[in-house]
């Protein structure tokens, strides 16, 4: 098991897949290591659901934190094709969390909630003594929609094109640039802009809705931990298949590149929160990359689904990466950030 961050497929098989509680033939689709999401069968209805932290930085503001929060929670569910509909809430707040911040938390979800057309439908909020940023709870999300319609995690053919959303590093640029921006006085202050800017695109709950209404889309991951390369890995795993993909093909944002370097992370294995990873019927793909171009989505076909197994990039073997580099740089910079603060160098 790694030390930070999501368990390990070992782990996975060794102490989750063996304590998974009954077999109810309306489950369709259990837990396996690397997939976003279940699907149960209920009325003739797939319902998809998907279960994450609560994830608030306050550093962020309190608004920004849980606009984020918000969107991790939908994303997992949001790559099933099917829109969110529902979600219930579990907030265990640290003592501290003010009554306004509560509030603003609250009024943030509301507001995402309303504009995606999902119901909080039960939760539990509450200050414990022992809770701590960033994880604050946990949540459920839902959605409930025709059977037809449902984009399996394990549906990649051989033969689809791959296309990639937004490209690497989305989440890790976002969050190290403005959590840390007070250290990055290296880089110009055009490139540090850009890099903050990404935060808005750590969403890929759009993207999936998008492109699952303009295509014969077959399979969809969010590039989270161990970014782009683990999701493709995972994607080809789920499918028992092997996906190709040319690097060059795929988009880079303004500013990744850049803060990938100053922090010493390597953006095609970094968390990538808003990067949707698609396998496409080849005769639709073209459709599907317009649409997400006529949204403001970078998009691009990157590379086919093959026979065998594993990730190749430009032709080479890539294995996961099993340890997002994200982790290790955030604790790091948390400490200089702390060093530089305790000298009086910044607030």
């Amino acid at each position: 098991m790694t030390e930070l961050g999501k368990i390990d497929r070992a782990f996975f098989d060794e102490y989750v897949y063996p304590n998974l509680g009954a077999d109810r033939e309306d489950v369709t689709l259990g837990p396996k290591h690397g997939v976003d999401f279940g699907v149960m069968e209920v009325g003739g209805r797939a319902v998809a659901l998907a279960t994450d932290p609560v994830f608030i930085m306050p550093s962020l503001g309190f608004e920004r934190a849980a606009w984020f929060a918000f969107h991790i929670l939908v994303s997992d569910v949001s790559v099933s094709g099917l829109a969110p509909t529902h979600l219930s809430v579990d907030f265990n707040l640290p003592p501290e969390i003010t009554d306004e911040q509560i509030r603003t938390v609250l009024e943030t979800f509301d507001r995402e909630a309303r504009d995606l057309g999902v119901a909080v439908v039960t939760g539990h909020t509450a200050r414990y003594a022992g809770c701590n940023y960033p994880m604050v709870g946990g949540a459920t999300s839902i959605a409930v929609g025709d059977p037809d319609d449902l984009v399996r995690p394990d549906g990649a053919r051989v033969g689809d094109a791959v296309i990639v959303t937004k490209g690497p590093a989305v989440e890790a640029t976002g969050l190290m640039s403005i959590q840390f921006e007070p250290l990055m006085g290296a880089l110009d202050d055009e490139v540090v802009e850009a890099a903050k800017d990404r935060f808005y695109d750590m969403s890929p709950v759009r993207d999936a809705l998008v492109a699952a209404s303009a295509g014969p889309v077959t399979a969809m991951h969010d590039a989270t931990e161990c970014g782009i390369y683990g999701g493709l890995y995972e994607m080809a795993r789920a499918a028992g298949v092997g996906i190709d993909v040319d690097r060059d093909a795929i988009p880079v944002l303004p500013g990744v590149r850049e803060a990938c370097e100053f922090f010493g992370i390597d953006p095609w294995k970094s968390i990538s929160e808003g990067t949707l990873l698609l396998a496409v019927d080849p005769d639709g793909a073209d459709e599907v990359v317009a649409a997400l171009d006529d949204e403001g989505i970078p998009a691009a076909v990157a590379g086919e689904v093959r026979d065998g197994s594993g990730l190749r990039v430009d032709g080479e073997p890539v294995d996961h990466p099993e340890v997002d580099p994200f982790w290790g740089a955030f604790e790091e910079y948390m400490g200089r950030l702390a060093e530089e603060g305790d000298d009086g160098e910044s607030e």
